[in-house]
């Protein structure tokens, strides 16, 4: 092996020394590494390291006077990296700042980036950053509600404008579409608040209240609530993904170019298919799960007849509760509706845009309709419901 080998022009304000010992190369570094001066070295530094016999490196950088990012590369390219790790080494003589290029430069011979370093505040920064873009996803839904809010009037004064082949096509999907998985969910939900309610109420004896249980439950929160949710899982997301591949293939912009209103042909006759199927749905779902209840009372342990069920149902649990779950229905329709057609047409010229509104579609309209249910829930209570 060799011994020490050293490149010092006259000319040159920088230059090196390199001793390879034990299985270890010695980098000892003077002057301006800077990109005004390293020019030349960058070729003499590779061919000097190239065939040399090592795994580490130790780098003495106390003589250097200026170093920056295009010097700190060049003296990087000694260390040696294999399958993503790159071997030992180790700097004296340097100050920090030396050190985190050093460190920048080895991470960019791997082709991955420095890590970044957060600051403490980082995490309040996160935090008024999401209530930053909260207000602004709220104001403007708002305003997106109060243009469609202003179309639907205008539409409903002049009925023969309304696109109504497309509420009914929309209809099909939404409603009809929709309508077995609504109901056996909410039957396998009645029968497991049936079950539950038996056995808990079977302590102290109790068991014939499973029926107002069922009832209330059913009838007032839980079928409204679960066919709103899979009205916002289901069509929100296809409204949303339906509107934002049109946006994206710019097939809005050519509808307003031609003088068609992308509210009235688009937002209005999905908003009217919700509010004519959601109280539909809301209504079998109602009915599925005070069927369940019935079916879990009949058969399960506490023998309830269907007759005695039914009877019970009619005498202690009155039709305002049935109302009360029925009037929340449009509600969230049109909640629903407005925040996919909106999240539709706010979406940009990227498949990554339209996968985040899709997103952003189903969680705020899940979000915003169990907030308003639990509005009515203390609404309803005030007034005595």
């Amino acid at each position: 092996m060799r011994g020490t080998e050293t490149y010092n022009k006259p000319n040159q304000k920088a230059g090196f020394s390199i001793e390879p010992a034990d299985d270890v190369l010695r980098v000892n570094a003077w002057g301006h590494w800077s990109l005004s001066e390293v020019g030349e070295l960058d070729t003499a530094f590779s061919a000097y390291v190239e065939d040399k016999p090592y795994h580490a490196v130790e780098y003495d950088l106390s003589r250097i006077e200026k170093l920056d990012t295009a010097g700190a590369y060049i003296l990087a390219r000694a260390i040696r990296c294999d399958t993503g790790k790159c071997f030992q080494w180790t700097l004296k003589g340097c100050d920090q700042g030396q050190r985190v290029l050093i460190e920048a430069a080895e991470k960019a011979a791997l082709g991955r980036p420095p890590r970044p370093v957060r600051a403490w505040y980082d995490m309040f920064s996160r935090v008024g950053e999401s209530v930053m873009r909260f207000y602004a996803e709220a104001y403007d839904t708002l305003v997106f509600f109060g243009r469609f809010m202003s179309v639907l009037v205008r539409l409903l004064l002049r009925p023969h404008k309304i696109r109504w082949k497309s509420v009914t096509a929309m209809t099909e999907d939404i409603g009809l579409n929709a309508l077995p998985i609504v109901m056996l969910l909410c039957f396998f939900i009645g029968a497991v608040i049936a079950y539950m309610g038996a056995n808990l109420l079977a302590v102290i004896g109790f068991q014939i209240y499973m029926v107002e249980l069922v009832g209330f439950a059913m009838l007032r929160e839980l079928a409204g609530l679960i066919t709103a949710i899979l009205l916002a899982g289901r069509s929100d997301s296809a409204f949303t993904a339906q509107i934002g591949a049109m946006k994206m293939r710019q097939e809005i912009d050519a509808m307003q170019v031609i003088g068609v209103d992308p509210y009235e042909a688009l937002v209005v006759p999905r908003a009217l298919a919700c509010l004519i199927s959601a109280p539909i749905l809301t209504f079998f779902a109602m009915m599925s799960g005070v069927f369940g209840g019935m079916i879990v009372a009949w058969l399960g342990p506490t023998d309830i007849s269907p007759i005695l069920f039914l009877t019970r149902l009619q005498d202690t649990v009155g039709m305002s509760h049935f109302w009360v779950g029925m009037i929340k229905a449009p509600f969230f329709a049109i909640i629903i509706a407005v925040i996919g057609c909106r999240q539709g047409l706010a979406v940009t010229g990227s498949v990554d845009s339209l996968g985040n509104r899709t997103t952003s579609s189903v969680v705020q309209a899940i979000f915003t309709v169990i907030t308003i249910d639990a509005a009515f829930a203390m609404l309803f209570l005030e007034m005595g419901l």
